[in-house]
């Protein structure tokens, strides 16, 4: 709904954007200790209320402060808060469907159309985690691994981006599941050896969520 800046008759209208709620930290689907021992109640703790929470705050920021050179039609601010967008709008897209492909009651195997898809294209449910665990060790620095699907193919993927890249937006793939390798997902708990943390995450992975995902897309 548009607002109205002021009671005059000449009262002027604030813009769409004004009208536009700010991102929100989502809830977790579980407590913070649920994904132990997998992943410790410390790790996801100020994974979700830190980190995630940083890129909310900052897409906000960085938001306003693109609808405020929208208004002065700034071309150049336009453009140089594009890399903000991309970091911190990635970081809250990458996490929101983090945190809803795990589970505590995770850990089995893809079912039904999933199943059928991941045999098809890459073998076996054992080759995808094969693959998928080398994409996540191979990422240099900071970054995601990602099974996402090419709709105009309809093949599945296994793909990795750097830093808070979002899958769609950068490659097309629909974003199916994701692996954040970035050091804040696992330091506290693996320290430096990401191989563990990428054998561990397999236990408690939701695939009923993964498989909803496919099916949808």
């Amino acid at each position: 709904m548009l607002r109205l800046l002021s009671s005059r008759c000449t009262s002027k209208v604030a813009p769409v954007w004004a009208s536009r709620g700010k991102h929100t930290l989502p809830d977790l689907p579980y407590d913070y200790n649920a994904l132990e021992p997998h992943i410790s109640a410390a790790i996801m703790e100020t994974h979700h209320a830190k980190h995630h929470a940083t890129y909310v705050n900052n897409l906000n920021i960085a938001e306003e402060k693109l609808h405020e050179a929208e208004a002065k039609n700034d071309i150049s601010s336009i453009i140089s808060l594009g890399p903000a967008l991309k970091f911190n709008g990635g970081g809250h897209i990458n996490h929101s469907i983090f945190w809803e492909t795990l589970s505590p009651n995770g850990g089995s195997e893809p079912c039904g159309e999933l199943k059928t898809a991941i045999d098809r294209d890459f073998g076996s449910f054992e080759n995808l985690k094969a693959k998928l665990t080398a994409a996540s060790v191979g990422v240099q620095g900071s970054g995601w691994s990602w099974l996402g699907l090419d709709k105009e193919k309809g093949q599945l993927q296994v793909v990795a981006c750097p830093n808070q890249d979002p899958l769609h937006a950068t490659t097309g793939l629909v974003p199916l599941f994701g692996i954040d390798v970035w050091e804040h997902a696992y330091y506290l708990q693996y320290k430096n050896v990401r191989p563990d943390y990428i054998k561990a995450i397999f236990n408690v992975v939701n695939w009923e969520n993964v498989g909803k995902r496919f099916t949808d897309a």
